[in-house]
């Protein structure tokens, strides 16, 4: 063949020269086409024409682009856009290996069948090729390159070891995420490339790389199509990936044609693994640097002699299968797969009646699904612009714009800019069809200028998120004065020169211990001296930090996120901790006073904080004699004391004494004096943190889960921890103490000496069973006695009138209702209730009924032998033996006692709950006064003075 006519296969390794070969051949001659297997490619060698020739003379046309001056001379287009027809001198097609790709190789196939320039045409690709081309070209010369470098396997390294100038390469935009989040927070910064960005948003981040304003770079596959980037190694974090269909491994020959990526020019590269990714077998690795491959048997092919008489005529040639046996029929694509979904549409298949129609089917179908739903709404869009272009001829301008102001938007994260950049995707191709939309000028304008905003938002988003632009400023300064840089990931991992010496935890360094020799030692010295501004850093940052970063742990300790950075140690006042900072001499002394300042900044506001109440109290100058000295006491106890521990105190505390401890929220409750505001989870959680350091404890106890009524009681806990936790042990569980008032509460209007049962809102406060709120009374000084009964099962007849409160007599003058709780409870009185007036007596042998019950005898058989039985308990106060036990401190107190000059609540006269007719114990007699109860004496005493 002559020289008019060549038929080029320029074939080698990545890292040749084979594009740049192309783009001066092609310079050479007046007019010529060039296809590329990428749009972030072809905008790139765009680029470098227009920069040689100029742009009026050079067109750019993608699927989303459309630059074409009226003197073009050259056109650099994706492979999918290269025109046909043209008699350009020169063709060239890049990357002619991808024929065997199962997505896209029937479009490089059919370029190699049948794309040819007048004068020259070559195809670029690896050796892998040359079987097929020689098959399927005649005439075709081969071209071998050589890689102008070596490329070398390292294994694996993990990212806090990898070398600068690194890319490492993900197969999903999750993991490249990912590992642009690792690296920043490890080196500093990582440029983010895939294939999926706009050129705009690429150049962009390739710029960040390439100016060295970040050593590092996460990528897809795209970087292995002819990228040219300073990349000094390639780091696999995957060896599968998503072919669109499935999950499969990665054929050697596309590991090295990404890892080739490493090196440029004469400079030699590096490449391995990462991450999760296995190991490179041997003979992988070894293929890949020998760049040996198995050669390519099976090109993807589809008909291109299509049929556009009828839809069915169109579908059939589409299916045609190959005669040769280097091609293999190409898996249904997505625009076959729209052109089935749509035919069956039975407006569709009317419109698409004559071979226009079908044409004009036929390009809405190739529109690609830049969005990725779903195949149904993908369908449905298509159908909608079809249908616009046949009734109309032009896509309707309302709709349009509808949907490019919708996505016309810059805020929102990361990926809700993607799937925005994806959408104004499909538009862009829709503009740059010829014909498909009325102002051709103001659209394409209009949806390019879309895209350009998207993508700096998109770039501004993805620097934002993965670059420490102050770190890695600090890196390049540091790297300019040649000074050695230590780096410490978020492990707390630290590598100096790549080599790990060791971890940082917190402020302390702690030295790595297989590390053994003299070279060992000397880099372990130098990695402190390059700490050094990372320890000053590290303490601004610290100093400066909120105090939502910073925490205290139950055992004393504080932590910085997931690092301890100091401990609290006892101080001479309970309430004001000391802290003791965990900094390493090597940091120095500012450093040191820097984290200790904060550290004591931040307890201080903490304890200020959740003690506040507590800490008004010792302020307060008003407070005098016996209420100041209460106070105190109730500050040394953090808030908590048990009633019994004071029962004395309590005592000679007059009414203002009270009222002036009142006005700080101190409650006096019957079991406890508390104050409720520090019942909730952070004051407690502290509380037991101070009073175990000023315990001495070697081991603190932990706090309670917040929320719970009751916890169990356990026999391992120090004594006065249920206390300061807020609770109160009784039985084999532990009650909080605020309800525990609430149940005490209760309890001063029941029957303690002839016995009562638990109500529901007993259990209900409580939380517990019957059989657990019995032993928990047990643990109060009650008496619980088990019983069984029949369940007398609900009736509708009205409940008779509550009982009316017994009447207790006048207390101190101005007393309130709480006041003559305390007054009763101080003494440790037993409950007591007014005895009811004596019920008339009713036969033995007639049971008592309601007018809805039924006697026994008339019930039939089988109902008889399902009568239910239910368990009971009656409680009575266990007196003197309670007493005895060493149960009477704090105990709950009986007989409520009646505001002075009020009346009974309710009306009818008293009666007993109606739980009161099952108890065992007999009813006392109203005139007989029990000894062992000093609560009724006093009221009758009461009574008498009134």
């Amino acid at each position: 063949m002559g020289e008019q006519s060549r038929i080029l296969a320029v074939l080698g390794p990545t890292n040749t020269g084979k594009t740049h070969f192309a783009i001066e051949r092609m310079l050479g001659y007046r007019t010529g086409v060039i296809g590329l297997p990428l749009r972030l490619l072809a905008r790139e060698v765009y680029d470098k024409i227009v920069a040689v020739r100029g742009p009026s003379v050079v067109a750019l046309v993608t699927g989303e682009e459309r630059i074409v001056p009226p003197r073009t001379q050259y056109w650099v287009c994706t492979v999918e856009a290269m025109p046909e027809g043209m008699g350009a001198d020169f063709v060239a097609v890049d990357e002619i290996q991808l024929c065997a790709d199962p997505e896209r190789g029937h479009v490089f196939t059919d370029r190699l069948l049948r794309m040819r320039g007048q004068k020259e045409t070559q195809f670029l690709g690896a050796h892998t090729m040359r079987g097929a081309i020689a098959a399927l070209v005649p005439g075709v010369e081969f071209i071998g390159r050589e890689r102008m470098s070596q490329l070398t396997y390292t294994g694996s390294k993990k990212i806090s070891k990898m070398p600068a100038r690194s890319a490492i390469v993900g197969f999903s935009v999750e993991n490249v995420y990912a590992f642009a989040e690792l690296l920043r927070r490890q080196k500093g910064g990582a440029a983010v490339v895939m294939g999926a960005l706009s050129p705009r948003t690429r150049n962009a981040q390739v710029d960040l790389y390439q100016n060295g304003d970040v050593d590092y770079l996460v990528a897809t596959d795209a970087i292995g199509m002819g990228l040219n980037l300073d990349i000094n190694h390639v780091a696999f974090s995957s060896l599968t990936k998503f072919d669109g269909r499935r999950m499969r491994n990665l054929a050697p020959n596309e590991l090295g044609q990404i890892a080739g990526r490493a090196g440029r020019g004469m400079t030699s590269g590096t490449f391995g693994v990462t991450g999760e990714a296995p190991e490179l077998p041997d003979d992988m690795a070894q293929a890949i640097m020998d760049h040996r491959f198995t050669p390519i048997r099976k090109l993807e092919w589809r008909n291109a002699a299509l049929q556009f008489g009828t839809v069915d005529a169109l579908i059939a040639s589409l299916e045609q299968k190959p005669e040769d046996d280097w091609l293999a029929r190409a898996r249904e694509a997505d625009d076959l797969v729209v052109l089935r979904t749509l035919a069956g549409d039975a407006e569709i298949a009317a419109r698409a009646s004559d071979g226009a129609s079908v044409r004009l089917l036929w390009d809405v179908c190739r529109v690609p699904d830049f969005r990725g739903i779903s195949h149904a709404e993908h369908a449905g869009l298509l159908e909608r612009i079809f249908s616009d272009l046949h009734e109309h001829g032009r896509v309707s301008e309302e709709w349009l714009a509808g949907h490019v102001a919708r996505i016309d938007r810059t805020d929102g994260d990361i990926d809700t800019l993607s799937k925005r950049l994806a959408y104004i995707r499909t538009w862009t191709y829709v503009a740059q069809r010829k014909g498909w939309v009325g102002d051709e000028n103001h659209w394409r304008g209009t949806t390019r200028a879309v895209e350009d905003r998207l993508s700096d938002a998109l770039h501004d988003a993805l620097t934002q998120r993965f670059v420490d632009r102050r770190t890695s400023v600090l890196m390049r300064r540091l790297k300019q004065k040649d000074a050695i840089v230590a780096e410490v990931n978020d492990k707390g991992e630290v590598t100096v020169e790549g080599e790990f010496v060791g971890r940082l935890e917190g402020f302390r360094f702690r030295q790595d211990k297989t590390a053994g020799g003299q070279e060992a030692k000397a880099l372990a010295q130098a990695s402190l001296q390059a700490l050094a501004p990372h320890f000053h850093l590290r303490a601004d940052k610290f100093y400066n930090a909120p105090d939502t970063e910073i925490d205290f742990t139950e055992q004393g300790g504080l932590m910085w996120g997931e690092s301890a950075v100091g401990k609290l140690v006892a101080g001479a006042d309970p309430l004001k901790p000391q802290v003791e900072a965990f900094v390493d001499d090597t940091a120095g002394p500012e450093v040191m006073q820097k984290v200790q300042r904060r550290l004591q900044h931040f307890i201080d506001r903490k304890v200020a904080t959740l003690f506040e109440p507590l800490l008004n109290i010792q302020r307060d100058e008003e407070l005098s004699g016996l209420a100041r000295g209460f106070g105190f006491q109730l500050v040394e106890n953090f808030g908590i004391i048990p009633r019994g521990e004071v029962a004395d105190e309590v005592k000679a505390l007059d009414q203002d004494a009270r009222g002036q401890l009142r006005k700080h929220g101190v409650r006096f409750g019957q079991f406890t004096i508390f104050m409720p505001l520090l019942l909730k989870p952070a004051p407690t959680r502290l509380r037991l943190v101070l009073w175990s350091l000023k315990m001495g404890l070697q081991e603190f106890p932990e706090a309670p889960p917040p929320g719970l009524v009751t916890v169990p009681a356990g026999t391992s806990a120090p004594a006065g921890y249920h206390s300061m936790s807020g609770y109160r042990a009784a039985g084999e569980r532990a009650i909080r103490i605020d309800m525990l008032e609430r149940l005490a509460d209760m309890l001063r209007s029941e029957d303690s000496r002839g016995g009562f049962e638990a109500n529901a809102d007993m259990l209900s406060i409580t939380g517990m069973t019957l059989e657990q709120f019995a032993d928990l009374m047990q643990g109060l000084g009650y008496k619980a006695e088990q019983g069984e009964r029949e369940k007398v099962k609900p009736v509708d007849a009205a409940l008779d009138d509550a009982p009316e409160p017994a009447e207790t007599g006048a207390l101190d003058e101005g007393a309130t209702a709480e006041d003559a709780v305390e007054q009763i409870a101080e003494d440790g009185l037993a409950p007591v209730t007014e005895v009811p007036p004596e019920e008339p007596e009713v036969a033995p042998d007639i049971p008592e009924m309601s007018e809805t019950e039924v006697p026994l005898g008339d019930v039939p058989d089988a109902a008889k032998d399902e009568t239910e039985m239910e368990v009971f308990y009656t409680f009575t106060w266990a007196g003197r033996a309670a007493k005895a036990r060493g149960e009477g401190r704090g105990k709950p107190q009986g007989g409520k006692p009646r505001p002075k000059g009020g009346k009974p609540k309710g009306k009818g006269k008293p009666r007993r709950e109606d739980t009161a007719k099952s108890f065992s114990s007999k009813p006392a007699k109203k005139d007989k006064i029990d000894p062992d109860n000093p609560f009724a004496a006093a009221l009758m005493g009461l009574k008498d003075k009134s």
